[in-house]
């Protein structure tokens, strides 16, 4: 009975967490679109490819109780029709919409927090902007122009060969049959999109239309090993332990470039930590946060 009591007097305790708030924000000639939840500092959250701000579901909660979480739909991802025929679809694109969305908070200096494709675009602000850049937490980013070593040159274009499933299926106009292949190979596992939750395939068709842009975008100016050795704002880079080695090399490459860095790894994860292993990946960010 004691028990039963304390456990009620601490569920009573817990803080109650409003609905999250859709916004709205007219930014670089279009509408940059994102949830919002909580109060105090914001931190904001950057999806990866394929996906939305629904990909941060398992980090609302907690982030909410303490702080402003902000998790933003990026030009052309969500469900939201397209400003134009996705000829804008770039890197630089994104980083400039980001730029302004951070701008448009007027916080100051901005937490960041942000997933695989995300990651580049957020690590491109910190490179570019690094004025509205407080601290950046950063999960395997898909950045092999940090790759110095020939041998890890190498490994990445063999793993990247391995996409060419995904290229022919969103050259012939499949974007279902695109995405599952693509959501395969980022996460190193045959039938990893079948057997996602029914909500989490729901996102990625939600955002197949994306999938012939993400696979063939326009070329990137490059971010370098000489470019994140300048940073010094607080850098986090968490990999998944069994993530395929693309993203390892990469995320262990970046932890040797970006001085004072803290590598995290993520047990049993793959590329997908923050939804797959949410309990172990909060650990890490909560860490992150902290004042």
């Amino acid at each position: 009975m004691k028990l039963a009591r304390a456990a009620w007097l601490a569920f009573l305790a817990m803080p109650v967490l409003a609905e999250p708030s859709a916004r709205e924000a007219a930014l670089n000639g279009t509408t940059i679109r994102s949830v919002e939840e909580g109060s105090g500092r914001p931190v904001v959250f950057v999806h990866g490819g394929v996906s939305d701000h629904r990909s941060w579901e398992k980090q609302r909660e907690l982030v909410a109780a303490r702080y402003r979480f902000i998790a933003l739909d990026q030009r052309y991802f969500g469900s939201a029709p397209w400003p134009d025929d996705g000829a804008g679809f770039s890197q630089a694109t994104h980083i400039a919409d980001l730029a302004a969305f951070l701008r448009s908070l007027e916080a100051g200096p901005i937490d960041l927090v942000a997933h695989s494709y995300g990651a580049v675009i957020a690590l491109g602000v910190s490179v570019q902007h690094r004025e509205l850049v407080r601290r950046l937490l950063i999960n395997e980013p898909p950045l092999p122009s940090v790759l110095e070593d020939p041998r890890e040159q190498q490994l990445a274009q063999r793993e990247r060969a391995e996409l060419a499933v995904a290229r022919a299926a969103a050259k012939a106009g499949d974007a279902a049959g695109a995405t599952r292949a693509f959501v395969d190979w980022v996460n190193g596992k045959p039938g990893t999109f079948d057997a996602l939750p029914h909500e989490l395939q729901a996102m990625h068709l939600d955002n197949a239309r994306t999938m012939a842009l993400q696979l063939d975008p326009p070329p990137p100016a490059p971010i370098t090993c000489a470019q994140l050795k300048r940073l010094r704002m607080p850098v986090v880079i968490t990999q998944g332990e069994r993530s395929r080695p693309f993203f390892r090399v990469i995320a262990e490459r970046l932890h040797r470039c970006v001085s004072g860095s803290r590598l995290i790894t993520i047990a049993g994860a793959e590329h997908r930590a923050p939804l797959q292993a949410p309990a172990l990946f909060n650990r890490a960010l909560s860490s992150f946060l902290a004042p």
